[in-house]
C-alpha cells in the first residue's frame, strides 16, 4: 500500500500472534514460512494497514511464558553461556526486579558479541511472504541485560551498551518499513532511564527507516508484571530516537493518557485499543471511543498508530483474529472511513 494512501492513523500489530498448534507440534522450516504466510494473510483479510510476521521463529517449548522474547536473543550471543547452574539462579535470585524469572537467561562471561544471531535473516524469511508495509520487531537492550547475570562488566549500563552494540550492527541491514523495538522492563523501572535511553538509541540510530519502541507493564497469563505510571517516564520517552511510540493504554487512567500529550511532538503515538489481558472482544463502538477520547486529550494528529496493548501470543487464535478486526472497524468508525 502505498504511504500517500494510507488513513492518518494506521492500525498495526505490536507483534507476537498465538503459535498454532500444529508449528508446535510438528516444528519445521517449511511450517514456519507456512505459519508465517498465514499471520499474514490474517492480517492483510483484516485490513491492517502496518503487518507483523507474528515472532514465531522465536518459539521454544522450554520457553512458553516468554515465548522467546528473551532466550531467542540471549542464547546465540558470544560471550554469554546458557547452561545455567544452581549457583547461577541464587545469585540470580538476588537481583531487584527479576522476581518473575527463577533463573537467568544467561551468564556472561566475556565480552558479549553476536555470535550466532542472526535477524537480518529472520527478517529476509518474513519479507518474502507479504507485500504488505511490514514491521520487524527486536527485543531491546534494557530488557535483554535484565534478564541476565552479569559476571564480565561489572556495571548494567555498560552490560546494555554492549547488547545495544550488537543489535545496532544487525538491524542496519534490516530494511523494514519499520522497526520497533520491545521494552517490557523500563516501565517498571525509571531509576535505570537514562542509561536505558542511552543504550535504546545506539539501536535506534542504526535502524534504515521509521523507528517504534514498544512500552509496556508486562503480560504473563493475563497478570501485570511491572508497576509504574506512563508520566513517571515522560523525560525517557523523550530522549528516545523514536518515530513512534507503541504504548499499553487500555488499563491506565485518564490521567496517564493525558500526560502523553508532554511527549515531544516529534514522536508520534502508538494508542493500545484493544485489551490483550483478557478473551473478551472489544466492539467497534469501544475502539472508536478510546480513540476519540485519546485525541481530546492529546491533540490532533498526535495518534498516528492503534494497535493492541502488547502481542497476541497469550490468546487463542480465534480471539486475536477478532481483536485485529476489530481495531480496524474502530478505527474506520471514528475516522468515518468506510
Amino acid at each position: 500500500m502505498a504511504t500517500s494512501a494510507l488513513p492518518r492513523i494506521q492500525t498495526t500489530v505490536v507483534g507476537s500472534y498465538p503459535v498454532p498448534d500444529w508449528l508446535a507440534a510438528l516444528p519445521s522450516e517449511q511450517a514456519l514460512i507456512d505459519a508465517t504466510s498465514v499471520v499474514f494473510k490474517i492480517q492483510e483479510l483484516a485490513g491492517i494497514d502496518l503487518v507483523a510476521d507474528g515472532e514465531m521463529y522465536r518459539f521454544d517449548i522450554n520457553h512458553p511464558d516468554t515465548n522467546g522474547m528473551i532466550d531467542y536473543f540471549v542464547r546465540p550471543l558470544g560471550g554469554v553461556r546458557s547452561a545455567i547452574g544452581r549457583a547461577d539462579g541464587e545469585a540470580f535470585s538476588q537481583l531487584a526486579g527479576m522476581g518473575f524469572r527463577s533463573k537467568p537467561a544467561g551468564v556472561v562471561e566475556d565480552a558479549i558479541n553476536e555470535g550466532t544471531l542472526d535477524l537480518v535473516r529472520d527478517y529476509e524469511r518474513a519479507r518474502k511472504l507479504t507485500h504488505s508495509r511490514m514491521k520487524f520487531t527486536l527485543t531491546g537492550p534494557h530488557m535483554l541485560s535484565k534478564t541476565l547475570l552479569d559476571y564480565h562488566y561489572g556495571q548494567p549500563e555498560a552490560l546494555c551498551h554492549a547488547i545495544a552494540k550488537v543489535l545496532a550492527t544487525q538491524v542496519r541491514h534490516i530494511d523494514a518499513d519499520v522497526v520497533q523495538i520491545d521494552e517490557a522492563n523500563i516501565p517498571g523501572h525509571p531509576e535505570d532511564t537514562i542509561w536505558a535511553a542511552e543504550a535504546i538509541n545506539i539501536v535506534l540510530d542504526a535502524i534504515p527507516h521509521e523507528k517504534g519502541v514498544h512500552l509496556c507493564f508486562g503480560n504473563y497469563g493475563g497478570q501485570t508484571i511491572q508497576k509504574g505510571t506512563w508520566d513517571k517516564l515522560l523525560d525517557f520517552m523523550n530522549r528516545l530516537h523514536a518515530d513512534h511510540l507503541v504504548l499499553e493504554t487500555t488499563r491506565r487512567s485518564s490521567k496517564e493518557i493525558a500526560s502523553l500529550k508532554n511527549v515531544d511532538p516529534r514522536i508520534g503515538i502508538g494508542l493500545g485499543v484493544i485489551d490483550i489481558k483478557t478473551t473478551v472482544v472489544e466492539t467497534a463502538d469501544e475502539v472508536a471511543r478510546r480513540i476519540e477520547q485519546a485525541e481530546k486529550m492529546l491533540g490532533d494528529n498526535r495518534v498516528r498508530y492503534v494497535h493492541p496493548d502488547c502481542g497476541f501470543w497469550m490468546l487463542k487464535r480465534s480471539v486475536a483474529d477478532r481483536k485485529m478486526e476489530a481495531i480496524v472497524q474502530g478505527r474506520n468508525r471514528y475516522l468515518g472511513l468506510a
